[in-house]
């Protein structure tokens, strides 16, 4: 079966949007998406930045008729402050000096013509999963990339995954060397595969496909 692609004016609004999601992973998370929106739930994700790719979980929420939620802070993860390498100036507030990329993040849905199909929750994940109690036909999970955040991220959202549903993970790298990107996600990964409860279905470069299989984390 043909995996869903997304319509070349909402790829374009992907590639244009501020972020980090390579094109070839961004197809697989539409896909993934378009797959889980058939449950009839919401897709959630947890890091949002500036949009990028809540451009694509939108975009399928919107044709299947149920919404996108995005949680983020917006102050950036730990890789994203002044003197780290993905550290981008104009996401700074002048006034505050803090980053805040919740202005880019907007207008980045409004020129993508969806604003209407995501709610943009503002606040620190396990806070929001704390007090969050719907099941979810998806959760991505991408936001900070030390063990405590990643862990967070994972025991506060995978428990609301439906069955059937899908756990997405985004900057998995084996490599002991990406100790600084990709390794609290790596081990975010295995530990949801020896759960039990979830069972790989596809990887894309960096992005790992889990669906919900059994129960708990």
């Amino acid at each position: 079966m043909t995996e869903a692609a997304p319509k070349p004016e909402i790829l374009t609004a992907f590639e244009a949007a501020k972020g980090f999601m390579p094109v070839g992973e961004g197809l697989a998370l539409y896909a993934a998406a378009v797959e889980a929106a058939a449950l009839g739930l919401p897709l959630l994700e947890v890091g949002t930045y500036c949009g990028r790719s809540t451009i694509l979980l939108a975009d399928a929420a919107r044709a299947a008729g149920v919404t996108a939620v995005t949680v983020d802070h917006h102050r950036g993860s730990e890789e994203q402050q002044p003197g780290w390498e993905y550290h981008d100036p104009g996401t700074v507030d002048p006034e505050l000096g803090l980053m805040d990329t919740l202005p880019t993040f907007r207008r980045t849905l409004h020129r993508a013509g969806l604003e209407d199909h995501v709610v943009a929750v503002v606040g620190r994940s396990p806070q929001v999963a704390a007090v969050w109690n719907s099941p979810l036909g998806l959760v991505f999970i991408d936001g900070g990339h030390t063990d405590e955040h990643a862990t967070a991220d994972y025991e506060g959202w995978a428990p609301h995954v439906a069955p059937g549903g899908l756990l997405l993970i985004h900057d998995v790298f084996p490599d002991p060397e990406d100790e600084f990107t990709g390794q609290a996600p790596y081990r975010v990964y295995l530990r949801a595969l020896q759960s039990g409860a979830f069972t790989e279905t596809t990887a894309h470069d960096s992005l790992r496909v889990l669906r919900r299989t059994g129960a708990g984390i």
